[in-house]
């Protein structure tokens, strides 16, 4: 756990999706996101040892529906009997009826490659759900305000509290470099667009990072990557938003996905994928293997880190050669990390 701001705690889960714990008064907090499927036990134990045993929030915020934001938020409102509140936008995607417009795995590096597999996000959680009031003050939280900054998803939210400039800014834009997935493992801070794949309308996400970097923030936590805090802060977002690079081709890039309070009504054409998806399942289990060997290598080799970045979107036989290593003594440990229900071996 790491604190953003003053009563603001990030908790990391799964090495690289983001939570975070709002506390809002004496004795009471909101959780902002839930985290990717399976990581209820690790909330539970955190809030546990950050508050008492047995403490719950005053409610869930969400800051959009994906997979990896709102996986869990189901089981624990009904663990701790609070509403889950999302804006209005997301609700479709929240209550069954609709499905976000599909990733798009044709822009480019290893995030988008990994998107081909990632299921149709979409949840059922009428009982628990809540639509976000109109009020700029978000429930539950006195002191902060929420902004809707869509292009990642149409009800996408990021929550500010005025008081001392913390920002907890969702996927509107990353702490990490989030189209690579060594980046994101590896915390490397540094202020970068949101996953590109799961973008589906990149004018939107532009104008959603000018309004965040309008805002000067002087402390910054994102759904992916570590928190970023001082005038790195405000800059790092000033300079995204001065040059937010939309990527030069990709489903998205010249016509948006169009949606409104029933879900989806228009997903441009898919373009030609060049990579047969039978090829490409075995190769994305060799390749975030092979990426996981290296973060555990990189824990016990830190001054490799900076050579290490320079390979993280290429083949790794390169840096294999050039260090002369084996993967072999990490093999066993990071396929209990990463694949425990999997049969897939690096060789």
């Amino acid at each position: 756990m790491e604190q953003v701001a003053r009563g603001v705690t990030q908790l990391t889960i799964q090495r690289f999706v983001n939570v975070y714990i709002v506390e809002t008064g004496p004795g009471q907090w909101v959780l902002i996101d839930t985290g990717l499927p399976g990581a209820a036990k690790s909330i539970l134990a955190a809030v546990d040892k950050l508050f008492y045993p047995g403490t719950h929030p005053e409610a869930i915020l969400l800051t959009h529906g994906h997979l990896d934001h709102a996986s869990n938020a189901q089981e624990l409102a009904e663990h701790w009997k609070v509403p889950v509140i999302a804006h209005p936008l997301e609700l479709p995607f929240l209550t069954g009826k609709a499905v976000y417009p599909p990733a798009d795995p044709t822009v480019g590096g290893s995030l988008a490659f990994a998107s081909r597999f990632f299921p149709p996000q979409s949840f059922q959680m009428s009982d628990v759900i809540q639509a976000l009031p109109e009020d700029p003050e978000p429930p539950f939280m006195p002191g902060w305000r929420w902004l809707h900054v869509p292009g990642h998803a149409p009800g996408q939210v990021a929550f500010f509290r005025e008081e001392d400039k913390t920002l907890i800014g969702a996927d509107a834009f990353a702490t990490a470099k989030h189209d690579s997935i060594p980046s994101l493992l590896l915390q490397i801070p540094k202020i970068s667009r949101a996953g590109t794949p799961f973008t589906f309308d990149w004018e939107a996400a532009h104008a959603s990072v000018v309004e965040l970097a309008n805002l000067e923030p002087e402390a910054i936590g994102c759904g992916h990557g570590p928190v970023i805090k001082g005038p790195q802060a405000a800059a790092g977002l000033r300079e995204l938003s001065l040059s937010f690079p939309v990527p030069k081709h990709g489903r998205y890039v010249s016509a948006p996905a169009r949606t409104d309070a029933d879900g989806v009504q228009f997903v441009p054409p898919a373009p030609a994928d060049p990579l047969p998806k039978e090829a490409a399942l075995l190769g994305v289990g060799v390749a975030l293997l092979a990426t996981a060997a290296l973060v555990v290598r990189k824990q016990r080799h830190d001054q490799r880190e900076l050579e290490l970045l320079e390979y993280e979107d290429e083949d790794y036989s390169k840096y294999n050669s050039k260090y002369n290593v084996s993967y072999q003594d990490d093999v066993k440990e990071v396929e209990q990390l990463y694949f425990p229900h999997h049969s897939i071996r690096y060789k």
